[in-house]
């Protein structure tokens, strides 16, 4: 069955007047008189063949068919709207929505999206941070760069960098330790990951002293407690350089222990675009070429 040719000033007479539910108020919308909209109303209502609308004393009710048509025309116009404002000085601006678990968008990402941003003007970045639990699809986003072992289901992963965790503390608690030993008599600050400081302890021989003080699921609040004197915090360094530029945080000895890495991942299902390649291609390089500073 061929489709009717249905002129697009009249679905759009027909959308805004959907909207409004009424004759005047979608007129003024669209800049015409309320006789044309009617007029263009009619002439999708015969092409169609259906009633699109009933007529009553204080405006319009939509029939069933208008009230299932009324909604796909709404999306696809807003679409296209969407679309169409990425265009500006003769290029395409691709929106990209990407979740970063927050220690790396603060220690990393954020000191040099500069220049990602003049590299690649045509990509609008959306930056979205989290504690490390995301979902793509459930957020919405194009991309999630994310802390762990590079294994999750249906996402494809590409490994950034390796963040080991050592143990660090405020300037002035540092001055009083004079080696690992000195540590087992120290308040240490506990995050979600369980077993880090055990795995610490035992990679020098030593037994790990009783855990205990508040949880936290963030890093970035973990290193506050440590820079405010509330203890020592197994952070990763590559990633706190900023604060021991600073003078706010002290790396303590070079014993450090793997606990992952950073990785940048997408759904498997959904082909990579254009701006999703720039920004994978980008962060990938910029790794290699700048290694971000350690304490």
């Amino acid at each position: 069955m061929d489709r009717p040719n249905i002129p697009l000033n009249a679905l759009r007479a027909f959308e805004a007047a959907a909207r409004h539910l009424t004759l005047s108020k979608a007129a003024i919308e669209l800049c015409v008189t309320q006789a044309a909209l009617s007029h263009q109303i009619r002439n999708l209502e015969e092409r169609l063949g259906v009633a699109l609308f009933r007529r009553v004393p204080r405006g319009l009710v939509l029939t069933d068919e208008g009230a299932a048509l009324a909604p796909v025309l709404t999306g696809s116009l807003d679409l296209i709207g969407a679309t169409l404002d990425r265009f500006s000085s003769g290029r395409y601006h691709e929106a990209l929505h990407v979740g970063v678990v927050g220690t790396f968008a603060t220690g990393w990402l954020i000191p040099r999206l500069a220049g990602f941003e003049a590299a690649h003007p045509e990509v609008d970045l959306r930056i979205f941070a989290n504690n490390n639990r995301v979902s793509i699809p459930g957020e919405g986003l194009d991309l999630a760069i994310r802390f762990g072992d590079g294994s999750w289901h249906g996402l494809q992963a590409t490994r950034i960098m390796d963040a080991p965790l050592a143990p660090m503390c405020a300037p002035d608690r540092a001055r009083t330790m004079s080696g690992p030993q000195a540590m087992l008599e120290q308040p240490l600050l506990r995050s979600y990951r369980t077993g880090e400081w055990e795995r610490w302890f035992a990679g020098l021989g030593l037994a790990c002293p009783p855990l205990r003080g508040p949880m936290l699921d963030s890093s970035i609040a973990l290193a506050d407690m440590a820079a405010e004197g509330h203890g020592i915090a197994l952070l990763p360094p590559a990633l706190f350089g900023h604060w021991t530029d600073r003078g706010r945080l002290v790396t303590l000895f070079d014993h450090s222990i793997a606990a992952g890495a950073y990785w940048l991942t997408r759904l498997q299902s959904r082909p990579e675009t254009s701006g999703m390649r720039s920004f994978r291609e980008w962060l990938c390089r910029e790794v290699t070429d700048q290694p971000p500073a350690t304490g």
